[in-house]
């Protein structure tokens, strides 16, 4: 019995160790730089820019992240609508004038996803935990939500 309970107590230390490894945003990066670059290359791409923004410390930005980049569907869906980029906020860097940019899109906590359009205008704000189901991410949830603002969704003539 006593070999489980330290058998389950190394796995929870193994489990949170790679979990503090975890670099998915970089505190140090120019958010502002990335976010000009990937407005310019949604412009060259006819795509939209799709905004995650969290930090290392949030576990469901983590989940976020390896979910939309392990599900095959969804990266399609990304590839070839989306400049997917994350900025950071944490203690180290709150990327605060990308925020107000962005109209203040922390109030809907962490991660939260904002997607621009190809001119760089703010189009929609996603509070992620809108896409959530149980301990994870839906996966309708989040192609609805992925399809609902591609530049081909939004195109005016499409509702003619």
């Amino acid at each position: 019995m006593w070999h489980r309970i330290l058998l389950s107590l190394m796995m929870v230390f193994i489990l949170k160790l790679s979990n503090a490894q975890v670099n998915i945003y970089d505190p140090t990066a120019n958010a502002v730089a990335d976010l000009e670059n990937a407005i310019r290359q949604a412009n060259e791409q006819g795509k939209h820019v799709l905004i995650q923004i969290g930090g290392n410390w949030c576990p469901w930005c983590i989940k976020l992240h390896n979910f939309m980049r392990s599900d095959s569907t969804i990266s399609e869906i990304l590839n070839q609508n989306y400049i997917w980029i994350k900025v950071n906020y944490s203690k180290e860097n709150k990327n605060i004038e990308v925020l107000k940019r962005l109209e203040n899109p922390q109030r809907f906590g962490f991660p939260v996803l904002v997607v621009l359009n190809s001119d760089g205008k703010r189009i929609h704000t996603q509070d992620s935990e809108l896409l959530e189901s149980g301990q994870g991410y839906d996966q309708n949830k989040v192609i609805g939500f992925l399809k609902n603002w591609t530049p081909k969704a939004l195109k005016q003539m499409s509702y003619n």
